[in-house]
């Protein structure tokens, strides 16, 4: 059996949520969409994400949440994480940390999908090896399901680009996020798994990653603490469609998405 999954890059501020809101539940339908999975890591005021937040993210269709280095940036998550199995944080975390970092779950046809969200290091704060946290989670998710995404959430596309040639043939997809610009860089690696470096973002486009211009002009130039507003203007839906043969857990094909307000 074949599937699609569509997978979101990261989903900044308001303005991210509404055009999905507006938008993703006519593409599912329209692009036969069976799973979707969407980083959320900036989609409560640019930074972190909140319950009430991702129970809104959940009713337009998203299946599984990923996060990021700003997963704990609103102190009301930590409870969440503790209850729901379907919004993650990186999972090179300390295992003390509160919350899980791969979860498995049925698609609308029934076929079960692993999802594993893992953490750069290159350019990022101190975390666990992403490389043999992946191995482990493997380890786990491999007798379950042949169908295995991962987000990787990274600085350095040297490192994405590494990772997924670590686990080619080992899991299905590897999307990158974090950088909040998309790459050209989709392929089908040698042993099966569909690659990109970096996905994008879903949220303002007229704007610095989803900040708006004035404000980060103005903390660049003055050297001044300055409130990153986020910006309104030009939002779009920046992602990707992989569709993957549920017997072999291998990709098919995988191709960028960009989806307009006025779209």
């Amino acid at each position: 059996m074949k599937i699609g999954v569509f997978v979101i890059g990261d989903i900044v501020g308001k303005p991210g949520r509404l055009i999905l809101k507006d938008k993703l539940k006519p593409f599912i339908q329209k692009e036969e969409i069976q799973f979707c999975i969407a980083n959320g890591e900036n989609a409560a005021g640019g930074a972190g994400i909140t319950g009430e937040i991702a129970d809104e993210l959940f009713s337009y269709g998203i299946d599984v949440i990923t996060t990021g280095d700003h997963v704990w940036d609103k102190k009301e998550i930590i409870p969440v994480l503790q209850k729901n199995r379907s919004l993650l944080r990186p999972a090179n975390y300390s295992p003390l940390s509160i919350g899980k970092g791969y979860v498995v779950k049925n698609s609308n046809v029934g076929a079960p999908i692993g999802v594993i969200n893992l953490l750069g290091r290159v350019f990022m704060k101190p975390i666990d090896c992403p490389f043999r946290a992946a191995d482990e989670i493997l380890k786990v998710l491999t007798p379950e399901t042949n169908v295995i995404f991962v987000d990787m959430h990274a600085e350095a596309t040297s490192e994405k680009m590494a990772l997924g040639r670590y686990l080619d043939g080992r899991v299905s997809a590897i999307f990158g996020t974090h950088t909040h610009v998309a790459t050209a860089d989709e392929k089908i690696l040698p042993n099966g798994t569909a690659f990109i470096s970096d996905l994008g973002m879903t949220g303002p486009h007229d704007s610095i990653l989803g900040r708006r211009v004035d404000c980060v002009l103005k903390a660049i130039l003055t050297q001044m603490p300055t409130k990153f507003e986020i910006a309104e203007k030009d939002v779009r839906i920046s992602g990707a469609k992989i569709v993957v043969d549920t017997k072999t857990g291998r990709a098919e094909s995988i191709k960028r998405v960009e989806i307009k307000e006025g779209d």
